[in-house]
């Protein structure tokens, strides 16, 4: 997820750029979406959608989607459940994903600084929702991680560090094993696959090296634009922020299975790992018309669990 703007282009470049119209032609129809094997489609992982790719809708909207696409798993954007400790909120928000048949696995992205009110706000939300997980972006001040270290230790709830692209505050795998190693076994990290191609690096490497610690994941994909013609012509249809980091980087990101990640890969290392926690599907592209990007998406998670 974006710490601030969105990552979006226009679909019809997409697909122009990707080669994914077939893949769009021949969609299920709605009420038959993600149905391939209603048994476990998913192969025993926790098939889950960061909300942040339905940013567009309302929650009770969004969470119709969700449903839709044959998901029964969330991790929550804050805009869509609001932070709050309040017991008539959180219940409210238990009800309404209790009503939609959806479980929520986690939350986030939330930022952790020395305050301690602030930070406990967080452990209390999520200890009344029943989270598995937090995805964070804590401060690099040992202090931030001293603080860490007691709260996770007094909640058990983990807190999984979420890396941004280049210039982020955690880039590189080495920067959450560096923040991470000899703390507490709960801070670990939620490896966004996206993210860390944009930062040349491996979401298959990632989840090995940070192994036990992996606490969430956002399988999000990337392709890296080489041609210069397209990439001044992708850059001519973007807003100035985005076009100026696609001339910077040359990446553009992808439906998931269309650029560079390999999914096998990081489903592979997952179950090698024995990983129980929310696999999320993180979709950033045509946040107005997503649903059949993002159904195509869930096919390419369905057909690299069949090839485990």
């Amino acid at each position: 997820m974006p710490q601030s703007t969105d990552t979006t282009f226009s679909r019809r470049s997409f697909l122009t750029t990707t080669g994914a119209a077939a893949a769009a032609v021949a969609l299920h129809p709605l009420t038959g979406w993600g149905a391939e094997n209603d048994a476990d489609p998913y192969g025993g992982f926790k098939m889950s959608i960061q909300s942040y790719s339905l940013r567009a809708f309302d929650v009770k909207t969004a969470l119709k989607h969700s449903q839709t696409l044959g998901l029964k798993y969330w991790e929550a954007y804050p805009r869509h459940i609001p932070l709050s400790t309040v017991p008539a909120h959180i219940q409210e928000q238990k009800a309404m994903m209790a009503d939609a048949g959806i479980t929520l696995l986690s939350y986030g992205v939330v930022g952790f600084s020395e305050d301690e009110n602030k930070a406990r706000e967080i452990f209390d939300f999520a200890q009344g929702m029943g989270l598995m997980s937090v995805s964070a972006n804590p401060q690099k001040k040992p202090a931030v991680f001293d603080l860490l270290d007691k709260l996770v230790e007094e909640y058990q709830i983990p807190i999984a560090i979420h890396n941004h692209g280049p210039g982020a505050t955690y880039d590189k795998i080495d920067d959450v094993v560096e923040w991470t190693k000899d703390r507490h076994p709960l801070i670990g990290a939620c490896v966004d696959t996206g993210h860390f191609l944009r930062s040349d690096e491996s979401g298959v490497e990632a989840l090995q090296r940070l192994g036990k610690r992996v606490f969430g994941v956002h399988l999000k994909d990337v392709k890296s634009i080489r041609d210069e013609q397209e990439l001044l012509r992708l850059a001519r249809e973007l807003p100035k922020n985005q076009a100026d980091r696609l001339r910077k980087e040359g990446k553009v990101m992808t439906i998931l299975g269309e650029g560079e990640l390999d999914v096998v890969g990081c489903l592979r290392v997952l179950r090698e790992q024995g990983f129980d926690r929310s696999l999320s599907l993180e979709y950033e592209e045509n946040a107005d018309n997503p649903l059949s990007d993002i159904d195509v998406c869930l096919k390419t998670v369905r057909d690299a669990v069949q090839k485990l």
